[in-house]
């Protein structure tokens, strides 16, 4: 079943209310989630658009039905592919983030590792989690990602922390399910979804055996509550708002206290020696999931880059072209990453075609450390207006309304609606609480950076390239050189 919309806002209208928003309980209708809300909806649109039929949808390898891509699990380089571009066309739309790549993310984690522990350990993980993302892709539902644990002393293990719900873990162990508690934070999407998927963030060790745990609840299960800080353009909801104001975001400490999880929803249960893999595997496909999603951004800090260059008329200018070719290498450069990690990917135990973790860091990491300044290369083209326009009433009304419509023009080209309409925008994308998130997101989303730092030092070949120095110093007479045949794409007439 593809849902629209409107089942969707029925389904979560409905819900039981646990969102608390500034120390209030409000239920999934208050105004403040809208912004994030109608982010969503987008992907349903998406996916019940002719237009956009097997790219926002794929055929399920588990009801054999059409299902929505969120909710599939890619087979093929094709599969991560259409992933990765659906993500680029629906950011675009959505001004930024798309938020749904998370509980895509997480299924691909656990259909993976579920497998791996079954073959390592003979337990029947697997199957559970296949029989659970059936009805997860029947009813369209929308899963959010709850990874990273709030830590607590970072200098300490999960084990040996002073408060045990510094990080998610098992409390009670029962025949038909288990009792959990802790805190996840910075979880974004959680008020709006119909799932939490709970997944461990690093790695584990014996000690640590009540921390490794993996499963999925509805979000709205008692004993949950989600402490929200929803980020909107609050002073943009008029009716004349543009495209870009309709959209927002909502991260959430989300606070488990004594939850029970029912048997048939739970995917790991104290496999700690699978902690972090089962971290790694979400962290990837995340990156991944940046080299559709980050090219977006780009593409709007770009497009705003380009506008203000039209309305300040330096657009001609040498030293515009060269700033703007930027966002063209950022965005370009991170998206063909992105490819590479499809098109190298491998197939795993458990079916699911994965990407090529090298790959889709080095994406990520080029996307975190350009965010800043692709910022900055905005601000030097619009110059300060951003942070200093007047209000849009002072546009509307009052006895300087006139005056400013002869302030605001730059280009002879331009009307004064359109001058307004591009400075706004340049305003919203640039120096707002929106724009304050996507540099912190742009940053640490999918991970810190120094998490792939040790995803890149975990997997790349280091002695190998140390292999062609010695060669080319002349300390070792030969080179080899075969291992250069893991560089050949795993294509094949399916793909």
């Amino acid at each position: 079943m593809l849902r629209t919309k409107e089942a969707y806002h029925e389904r979560l209208f409905a819900m039981r209310p646990n969102i608390f928003i500034g120390g209030e309980k409000v239920g999934r209708d208050d105004s403040r989630l809208k912004p994030g809300i109608n982010v969503l909806d987008i992907t349903f649109d998406l996916a019940r658009d002719p237009q956009w039929k097997g790219l926002a949808t794929a055929q399920s390898t588990i009801t054999g039905g059409e299902v929505n891509r969120w909710a599939h699990l890619p087979q093929n380089t094709y599969d991560l592919i259409q992933k990765q571009k659906l993500i680029r066309l629906a950011a675009r739309r959505a001004g930024g983030c798309i938020q749904r790549c998370m509980g895509h993310d997480a299924i691909n984690a656990l259909a993976i590792c579920t497998k791996e522990m079954d073959l390592a350990n003979g337990s029947d993980y697997h199957q559970r989690f296949l029989d659970y993302l059936k009805t997860y892709q029947e009813q369209d539902l929308d899963g959010c990602c709850a990874q990273t644990d709030s830590k607590g002393d970072r200098m300490k293990r999960p084990s040996d922390q002073q408060d045990p719900d510094a990080y998610l873990h098992i409390v009670e162990e029962r025949p038909d399910g288990i009792v959990v508690s802790g805190f996840k934070m910075s979880i974004t999407q959680a008020p709006y979804a119909d799932e939490i998927i709970a997944l461990p963030t690093r790695a584990l060790t014996a000690a640590d055996r009540d921390f490794a745990v993996a499963f999925a609840v509805p979000a709205d299960i008692a004993g949950l509550s989600l402490i929200t800080r929803p980020v909107w353009l609050r002073e943009k909801d008029s009716p004349n708002a543009s495209p870009f104001c309709r959209f927002g975001v909502s991260d959430c400490i989300v606070f488990f206290d004594n939850v029970f999880v029912p048997k048939e929803r739970i995917f790991m249960c104290g496999e700690w020696q699978f902690g972090r893999r089962m971290a790694l595997l979400f962290a990837d496909s995340h990156r991944h999931s940046y080299s559709g999603c980050k090219p977006a951004v780009s593409d709007i800090l770009c497009g705003a880059s380009a506008l203000a260059a039209e309305a300040n008329n330096i657009e001609k200018a040498s030293h515009i072209k060269e700033k703007l070719s930027e966002f063209a290498g950022a965005a370009e450069l991170a998206y063909a990453a992105g490819i590479a990690a499809a098109v190298f990917g491998e197939k795993t135990a458990s079916g699911v075609f994965f990407p090529n973790e090298i790959y889709a860091n080095v994406g990520r990491r080029l996307t975190g450390e350009t965010i800043y300044h692709e910022y900055n290369l905005l601000t030097e083209i619009a110059g300060g207006i951003a942070v200093t326009m007047p209000f849009d009433a002072d546009f509307e009304k009052g006895e300087n309304k006139e005056a400013l419509r002869r302030f605001i023009i730059r280009n002879p080209d331009l009307s004064p609606e359109a001058s307004i309409k591009i400075w706004q925008f340049v305003e919203n994308v640039g120096a707002s609480s929106m724009a304050s998130w996507y540099k912190i997101a742009g940053v640490h989303g999918g991970g810190s950076p120094i998490m792939e730092t040790i995803a890149l030092n975990i997997g790349y070949d280091f002695e190998d390239k140390k292999a062609v120095a010695r060669y080319l110093a002349g300390i070792d007479p030969s080179l080899d050189d075969s291992k250069l045949r893991n560089l050949e794409p795993k294509l094949n007439q399916n793909d």
